[in-house]
């Protein structure tokens, strides 16, 4: 399900079709255009399931085909929310759609006009040949007869798959970076999606389901390409990872990749526990700690547990929100100053508008690995970085990398399946090769 642009209502109709069908009986598995973390807790509340980022570049060919295909295993439907608009992006959407032969359903805002809404979507049918537009979804319809006025405007071959009447309460909440997390608003979202079926009382699940095409994710000779069971390099391993509402930026891919080369992960709370899991390893993922920054400033017990921790020399991970947590202190936009752990020097400042951002390598000495920014923060007196993020489509460096100590701390998010081997370094874990795997010509094949 893509649309012309953001905002157009993608994110709410995916999951409130996830939700529907899920209820009518339906297996649902649902993926997520792009390196996004906020649209997928909305869309796993949705269809119960994990929900996982596919991107040809960030993820790589070979992997989002086998991911795809280990869904149709088990799903009646699959469905993939696209990112920003259709065509945006260096891989877009609509490439996403013409490398697998996926159909696309359009998400319309119908708001403020009737028949051009056929024409808009005439336009994006025909603007590449090699994209399927299955059908139309006329978001926010005035009335019956507003959504009857579109479906006359649209040719034979682009059908209205079905139209959503505007309503108030179909609003999913935000904040500066995105969406509000799925995980601080499950009850909302629950009612919103129960309250939703009634807007697809006059659908029929199976006939909406058969009139999408087919798509073979069958992993034919000719389509077969590498993809090995990592190896047990961080067999025995325990990592711990930071995850609650101020830390929630984390791939499910991340986690599999880490139990399936061996490691132990061990969760924990920096907002409310005192005690950090035994580990030998600590990851700290990026997340929202400019809102809780007074709580976590208050909890010294896990603060100086995972000062002690930087101390014994074991290995640390800090990504965006995680990197904020390691300097001295942090800046909310409100100008107020909270002391953090104190161990990278160097303070953040949370901004209004946003810093660097895109898909970058992290050009690392255990390999490299891909990844993305997306921050509207800056990091000032920070010490000299050992790398820059190289990035996939320009040739000016990307976010800075630093290391003290054991400590890998920086803006990006790293997708671990990129390099499987590099990441079980950066974890202490001992692989069978010292030669580092080069992903840039397709993440997937490691």
């Amino acid at each position: 399900m893509t649309a012309p642009a953001s905002g157009q209502g993608k994110t709410t109709l995916t999951a409130m079709l996830a939700s529907w069908l899920t209820q009518q009986g339906k297996q649902v598995r649902v993926f997520k255009t792009g390196p996004d973390y906020l649209d997928p807790q909305i869309l796993e509340v949705a269809c119960g399931h994990p929900v996982e980022q596919i991107d040809l570049w960030m993820c790589g060919e070979a992997y989002c085909r086998q991911r795809l295909y280990q869904a149709s295993l088990s799903a009646d439907l699959i469905l993939i929310e696209g990112a920003m608009g259709m065509f945006d992006g260096e891989p877009s959407s609509a490439d996403l759609a013409a490398f697998f032969g996926i159909p696309i359903a359009l998400v319309l805002d119908v708001s403020g006009m009737a028949q051009t809404a056929a024409a808009i979507a005439r336009g994006m049918a025909d603007f590449r040949n090699d994209i399927s537009v299955a059908g139309v979804i006329a978001n926010r319809c005035g009335s019956e007869y507003h959504s009857q006025l579109i479906e006359r405007a649209l040719p034979d071959d682009l059908p209205l798959l079905f139209s959503v009447e505007r309503r108030d309460w179909l609003q999913l909440p935000e904040r500066h970076l995105g969406l509000v997390q799925g995980i601080e608003i499950q009850q909302e979202l629950t009612q919103l999606f129960q309250r939703a079926a009634e807007l697809f009382a006059t659908l029929n699940a199976d006939d909406l389901i058969n009139r999408l095409p087919i798509i073979d994710f069958s992993l034919t000779e000719e389509k077969k390409q590498p993809t090995p069971t990592p190896q047990q390099w961080l067999k025995g391993k325990r990592i711990a990872i930071a995850r609650d509402t101020a830390f929630s930026f984390i791939y499910a891919a991340n986690l599999r990749l880490l139990e399936e080369m061996g490691a132990e992960l061990y969760f924990f709370s920096p907002l409310h526990d005192e005690q950090l899991p035994d580990a030998d390893a600590l990851w700290l993922p990026g997340g929202y700690p400019e809102l809780h920054a007074d709580r976590l400033s208050q909890n010294h017990t896990l603060l100086q547990q995972i000062r002690q921790f930087y101390s014994s020399g074991k290995p640390m991970l800090a990504e965006c929100g995680g990197f904020l947590y390691c300097l001295d202190h942090l800046t909310n936009l409100q100008g107020e100053q909270f002391p953090m752990l104190q161990l990278l020097p160097g303070w953040g400042q949370m901004r209004d508008r946003g810093g660097c951002q895109g898909m970058q390598t992290a050009v690392l000495p255990e390999g490299d690995i891909r990844g993305h920014s997306h921050h509207r923060s800056a990091a000032y007196g920070t010490p000299e970085p050992i790398s820059y993020g190289r990035r996939s489509k320009h040739p000016a460096p990307g976010e800075a990398f630093y290391r003290e100590r054991n400590l890998s701390a920086s803006y990006l998010h790293l997708f671990f399946p990129s390099n499987p081997e590099a990441v079980a370094r950066l974890f202490g874990g001992h692989t069978t090769s010292d030669s580092k795997t080069d992903p840039e010509t397709d993440p997937g094949k490691t």
